[in-house]
């Protein structure tokens, strides 16, 4: 690495560590291409937001969340739980255990490809040229033949209820709690803001949810969102739709429904309303990518977005999912290698960790309506699947969205315990054109919730088994 004004000449620079930056920089070097991986926080940051602050910690707490919900639960069962005390502080030991592991491995991994890791902040000044600025305060210069942008995205803040990092959280701050707070006023309602409302009512909060459209998980089906509402009320927590938060006051949140306006006790506030694209200060004019006006990077099929230079995950148009972002990574390394690659997948699923669990795969029946599909719809209920009932959550179903004339999967929608692990299957189906008889002639393991893919698939062909034969279950 030269420091100062001089530059060294490299192969592929990767801006970024998270899951597209790591993915992107382990598969150009399959390709067999030299690698120089830009970092801000160096090998302690790789994996990024994914793993050190968003997805691997936040399943973390919700794991630790659901046992001692589930445990209650289970009283009825005979399972005498007791108090079932939290202790986060220790929680957070075995966090960073799990963090640190993982994000190890990815530095093994680079390591054994050769990947050349720099702890610093790039800027790029022209188009094949990046400044980073090292913690030492001085900066290092690179010229490369082509690079992968990836610096991933950051929580959205609000005027009107200023982070402190202390009474107001974002969701990274939630997840290094020490103690759980006594009540919470959790600021959206989409996958994050259900996620860690729901987590924190089963650690013991009091929480209140207050989200500005009509339905939790808005950008989803509505049924979807309305079985998760009814679990949360369950929960006690207290789901304040169409209000928006306009303040603080010396209690909590001042929401405003309905042209009126009311105090939400908390004491502590989390902001979950999005996260924003980190375009804005990388330089990336320099390089002749164009931004969008919502801070995306505007790319081809190929995940270019200017010459030799290829962005991907969060930055870029579409869900701000980390299997997105690794998906995109293995066309952008394939792109800039003279490969011809195109990332055009037919489905990007969905996940949200919430109670009951939701993945969502494909179209709507709406969608598909609107696409002008001859629409089949079959949803089996999960109060007919024997797995659920020894669960203790028999609330649910699993719903499938057919082309007729195509003879096709073209949606799959599942709401219920453990259905986040159903999700590649789903994604399988819809990817190959999987027919219902596809679905119904695969025998599934019983007793699982993978079942009501097939109960559903057997409905569609006219062969029920768990379900009445006349029955036609729908959305309500």
């Amino acid at each position: 690495m030269v420091v100062g004004e001089m530059a060294e000449g490299i192969d592929l620079l990767v801006v970024g560590g998270g899951p597209g930056g790591y993915a992107a920089a382990l598969g150009a070097a399959q390709l067999g291409r030299e690698v120089v991986l830009v970092e801000r926080e160096g090998p302690r940051g790789l994996g990024g937001t994914c793993v050190r602050a968003g997805c691997i910690p936040s399943k973390a707490l919700i794991e630790v969340a659901n046992a001692r919900h589930h445990a209650k639960a289970l009283e009825v069962a005979g399972l005498n739980a007791g108090a079932l005390e939290v202790d986060l502080a220790r929680f957070q030991i075995w966090k960073s255990g799990i963090v640190e592991g993982l994000s190890h491995g990815v530095e093994t991994l680079l390591r054994h490809q050769r990947v050349r890791v720099v702890e610093g902040t790039a800027t790029f000044n022209k188009p094949n040229r990046a400044a980073v600025a090292l913690p030492d305060g001085n900066v290092a210069f690179f010229e490369f033949r082509s690079a992968v942008i990836a610096t991933g995205s950051a929580p959205l803040e609000l005027a009107e209820l200023p982070r402190d990092g202390v009474r107001v959280l974002d969701s990274s701050d939630v997840l290094s709690l020490a103690e759980v707070p006594a009540s919470v006023v959790v600021v959206g309602a989409g996958y994050i803001g259900v996620e860690l409302g729901t987590a924190l009512a089963k650690l013991g909060s009091k929480v209140t949810i207050v989200e500005a459209l009509g339905n939790v998980l808005p950008t989803m089906e509505p049924v979807l969102g309305r079985v998760v509402l009814r679990s949360l009320r369950r929960l006690g927590v207290e789901v304040l739709l169409d209000a928006e938060a306009v303040g603080l006051d010396a209690s909590g949140v001042v929401v405003c429904a309905n042209g009126v306006e009311r105090s939400v006790a908390g004491e502590r506030v989390v902001l979950a309303v999005g996260r924003r694209p980190r375009t804005s200060d990388v330089g990336l004019e320099k390089t002749g990518a164009r931004l969008a006006p919502d801070g995306t990077v505007e790319v081809d099929a190929g995940r270019l977005a200017a010459t030799g230079i290829a962005a991907i995950g969060d930055i870029t148009p579409g869900p701000a999912l980390a299997h997105k972002a690794i998906a995109e990574a293995e066309v952008a390394v394939a792109s800039l290698s003279g490969l011809r690659r195109q990332f055009d997948p037919t489905v990007v699923p969905a996940v949200v960790f919430s109670d009951p669990e939701v993945a969502t795969v494909g179209l709507t029946e709406d969608a598909a309506r609107e696409l002008g599909m001859d629409v089949a719809v079959a949803q089996f209920p999960l109060s007919a699947s024997g797995r659920a009932a020894t669960l203790g959550a028999p609330e649910g179903f699993a719903r499938l969205i057919v082309d007729r004339g195509q003879d096709a999967v073209v949606g799959v929608h599942l709401v219920g315990p453990l259905v986040s692990e159903l999700a590649g299957e789903a994604a399988l189906a819809v990817e190959m054109g999987a027919s219902p008889e596809d679905l119904a002639g695969t025998i599934h393991p019983h007793p699982t919730i993978s079942e009501s893919l097939r109960e559903a698939a057997l409905m569609l062909v006219g062969r029920p088994l768990h379900v009445v034969a006349d029955a036609t279950p729908r959305a309500k």
